[in-house]
């Protein structure tokens, strides 16, 4: 078994004998759908006279997906420093990319099912949601999604060294960060300058890509931009983990 398999499955049996972080993996997300989806339900936003749960349902769902990543990425890394793990595997020939990889893969099977169960459940009568043929062009935004928010996890996971740490950091960038880029409530609605703001976050291109998928509402120009706007992240924060990342809390 390759290094990079073994890391793989190290973190996949660790997340699934965890729980209680799997099902609020699953289930917070959904709470915020039951929530906003029945206070909103029947109603349209009046900017744009499309339903609430058509920005609803992708909002919270992006936000779900990024925030499962980060902290997950976080987490384990954050953890495995902690033990002396990252210390023992750096005596090895394995690299930095086997190790944020092997996350990297359970992030992304976590987010799609994660979408699936979400998708099913707003589909029901009860939330009616609407899916136009568009929706298969969410998948590579998904996709590019999951990886920019597990390098911003990695990044946290790295400067973070205790889980208080962990919590606190990632809570204070994904808490604004789901208000300010139309999670819970449709940008369009919003004051102009939160607008403006929500173009130097990445869980707006998120929002943006998703619900134009969904709703076919976007154009192609319109989810390029937001792919390459979820691309332009992972850059940035790729560059600062590799730079920033530590293998041991040892000096």
């Amino acid at each position: 078994m390759s290094a990079y398999a073994a890391l793989t499955e190290a973190s996949y049996r660790a997340y699934v004998r965890d729980k209680a972080t799997l099902f609020f993996t699953f289930a917070f997300p959904l709470l915020f759908l039951v929530v906003f989806g029945l206070i909103f339900r029947g109603q349209d936003v009046e900017e744009t006279g499309r339903p609430y749960i058509g920005y609803i349902a992708p909002g919270v769902l992006s936000w779900g997906v990024g925030n499962a990543a980060v902290f997950g990425v976080a987490f384990t890394l954050m953890q495995w420093r902690a033990d002396d793990l990252l210390r023992l595997i750096r005596m090895t020939p394995v690299r930095l990319s086997s190790v944020i990889g092997s996350r990297y893969v359970i992030a992304l099977v976590i987010g799609v099912v994660q979408s699936v169960l979400f998708i099913v459940v707003a589909l029901l009568p009860l939330f009616g949601l609407e899916l136009d043929a568009t929706w298969p062009l969410a998948v590579p935004v998904l996709v590019l999604g999951i990886t920019a928010f597990v390098v911003i996890g990695a990044v946290v996971g790295t400067f973070a060294d205790t889980p208080e740490a962990v919590a606190a950091i990632a809570n204070f960038l994904m808490v604004p960060m789901a208000f300010l880029s139309g999670s819970f409530f449709p940008l369009d609605a919003m004051p102009g300058w939160m607008q403006s703001i929500s173009w130097v976050l990445p869980l707006r291109y998120l929002n943006d890509g998703i619900s134009g998928a969904l709703s076919g509402s976007a154009s192609a120009g319109e989810l390029t931009v937001d792919c390459a706007g979820l691309i332009g992240f992972t850059l940035i924060f790729g560059a600062i983990a590799v730079k920033t990342f530590k293998w041991s809390n040892r000096p």
